[in-house]
């Protein structure tokens, strides 16, 4: 999870960072997105694994890891650039507004693939993650959707974006967790599930 997410974002601000004018993303940004997502993680272990996944001994497979960062880290990517798209296009985003749409998107679609990565299986319908994940990733969302409305926000150089830009932000992490569902079960089926 973390490489396809990390491997998606290096993308994402390699390609922004040739056609922008200023950073994608401010270095304070990025270290606050790390850690906000690092702190949703921290539920992790009182997660349960999908019986038949323990049914069997597996070993670390790097290069399992490698196929799936490849495969999933440019659907991450796609949507961070249709997320630039709609912050340029649509809201004519000054600078300081590209950086708050961007972090509120990476945020929400880095925290909650989890949800998606974390099993083979269609999530919460056929496996269910521990109500500490659940907490955790709702509670580090929340965070980030009101850090911008806050003084706090202005430190972190922050402003509230318009309420339409939600709508839209909505639209984006939901179409994300379904192309990620479907590129997974297409590796899944490609590759089977380490």
């Amino acid at each position: 999870m973390g490489s396809s997410s990390n491997f998606g974002n290096m993308l994402s601000m390699t390609g922004a960072s040739i056609f922008l004018p200023f950073l994608p993303m401010l270095p304070i940004q990025i270290l606050l997105n790390n850690f906000l997502y690092d702190l949703s993680q921290i539920a992790i272990p009182s997660d349960d694994v999908d019986k038949e996944y323990i049914l069997k001994s597996r070993p670390w497979n790097v290069n399992y890891i490698k196929k799936f960062m490849l495969a999933l880290g440019p659907v991450s990517s796609l949507f961070d650039f249709i997320t630039f798209g709609v912050l340029l296009w649509v809201f004519r985003a000054p600078e300081s507004l590209f950086h708050t749409g961007w972090f509120l998107e990476s945020l929400c679609t880095q925290t909650l693939v989890i949800y998606v990565i974390r099993t083979g299986k269609i999530p919460f319908i056929e496996s269910k993650p521990s109500q500490f994940l659940m907490f955790t990733s709702i509670y580090i969302v929340t965070i980030g959707m009101v850090l911008p409305f806050t003084p706090l926000g202005k430190y972190f150089g922050f402003v509230a974006p318009p309420p339409l830009y939600f709508i839209f932000l909505i639209f984006i992490v939901g179409l994300y967790l379904l192309m990620v569902q479907k590129a997974k079960n297409w590796f899944i089926r490609k590759y089977g599930y380490e």
